[in-house]
Parts: structure tokens; sequence; C-alpha cells
């Protein structure tokens, strides 16, 4: 991959806080980024919080991001926590 394909993705760490656990976040996410063709994990913390890397073409993270301020039907997000990050993913994994 040559250095002006991979600035054209974005990779970012991500901390939701909310209602956001024991909602099915994680697989939703799972199910999201799959459409949007973003790579990268997802998974709960002990604080009550989810905890994802996202990867992959800028529009495609930011879509997943947007989303992720809703989460699921039952969730509740009051923020999230977003710092850039490295790293290249090839498939979407829900962990821990």
């Amino acid at each position: 991959m040559t250095n002006a394909s991979q600035s054209e993705k974005a990779t970012l760490h991500i901390v939701i806080h909310g209602r956001v656990q024991g909602v099915f976040y994680r697989d939703s996410m799972r199910r999201e980024a799959k459409k949007y063709g973003v790579t990268g994990w997802v998974r709960n913390c002990d604080d009550g919080t989810v905890e994802a890397t996202i990867h992959g073409k800028h529009s495609a993270v930011d879509a997943l991001l947007k989303w992720a301020y809703d989460g699921p039907q039952y969730a509740h997000v009051e923020r999230i926590e977003i710092t850039p990050n490295e790293g290249n993913y090839t498939k979407f994994e829900v962990i821990g």
C-alpha cells in the first residue's frame, strides 16, 4: 500500500459512555462496520463503557462514528472520547 492510499484512511480509538452495555451495542457496531467496510474491534470495558478502534476510508469511519453517537435502539450514548490511532485491520471483531 502506498503512502497516498494509506493517508486516505483514518484510524480512531473511541470510548463510548452511557447506557451502552447490555443493549447489543457491540454486535450492532460490528454489523454497521461491515456495512460501511470499516475494520477494527469493539469490546466492553469493566467501567461500563464500550471501547473500539475503527479503521477505514475517512467517509466510512465518519459514517460509523455518526452511528456510534446513536447506537442501537436501547442505547443511550452520553459522550464519546475520540483519539487518533494507528493500525491496519483486516476485519471487524467483537473481542473480550
